[in-house]
């Protein structure tokens, strides 16, 4: 299930690379688009509450839970500004991808073996 989460944030990271570049392109970003990164991303966060409350504990999975959650909230409002038409803030773009990707870190690095 951990191998699936990662590859679930790998593919939702790949997408939001995508968006971010579209954004700071100045092209429109569509909203499919914007829906299948945060499938992807939903996928790995689901995993991984199922593997913090099967009390998981080969692999750190409390830290990275918290931060994706945070960083689900921060793309739940960029969606929601998107849908409205309004200008995305850059600061919370940056914010989301820096949460999101320290967390994907902390969990691969968990998996890894290199954090215990």
């Amino acid at each position: 299930m951990l191998n699936v989460a990662i590859g679930a944030f790998a593919v939702a990271a790949l997408v939001g690379v995508v968006l971010a570049a579209l954004h700071l392109g100045r092209k429109p970003v569509a909203v499919p688009v914007a829906l299948l990164h945060g499938l992807f991303a939903a996928t790995g966060l689901v995993l991984v509450l199922l593997l913090f409350l099967q009390g998981h504990t080969a692999t750190p999975v409390a830290l990275p839970l918290v931060l994706f959650v945070i960083a689900a909230l921060g793309g739940f409002i960029l969606f929601f500004i998107h849908l409205q038409r309004k200008p995305l803030p850059a600061l919370l773009i940056v914010t989301h991808a820096l949460v999101a990707a320290t967390a994907f870190v902390i969990l691969l690095l968990g998996a890894l073996g290199v954090l215990r």
